[in-house]
């Protein structure tokens, strides 16, 4: 569950995060004015890229410790439910079980 969660945000995080190839495409008319050379172009879509790889790898990382810490407080928790409810439904059975002995059938 933590990992689809996970993935879901992420997936929405990804979508920010800008390719080379992209960023190269929002230069090219800042190249053809003249006003940046291509390798200034290409520098700087790399380097926006790669600053943006690095952000996408710490959030992910940030993320995940956020998601792990906010389930790991119920786990405990749950598990103790899951083990009362199990219970329960055993005495439950267990009762059910017994009047089914002392009930006449028709």
């Amino acid at each position: 569950m933590i990992d689809t969660i996970k993935k879901t945000l992420l997936a929405g995080v990804g979508a920010a995060v800008i390719t080379t190839e992209k960023a190269e495409a929002a230069f090219a008319d800042l190249v053809k004015q003249g006003k940046m050379s291509s390798a200034e172009a290409r520098a700087t879509a790399e380097k926006i890229a790669s600053d943006g790889k690095k952000e996408f790898e710490a959030l992910s990382a940030e993320l995940g410790e956020k998601l792990k810490d906010a389930f790991s407080g119920l786990t405990g928790g749950t598990q103790e439910r899951i083990a009362a409810l199990e219970a329960r439904i055993k005495e439950l059975e267990n009762e059910h079980a017994a009047k089914a002995k002392h009930t006449p059938k028709s």
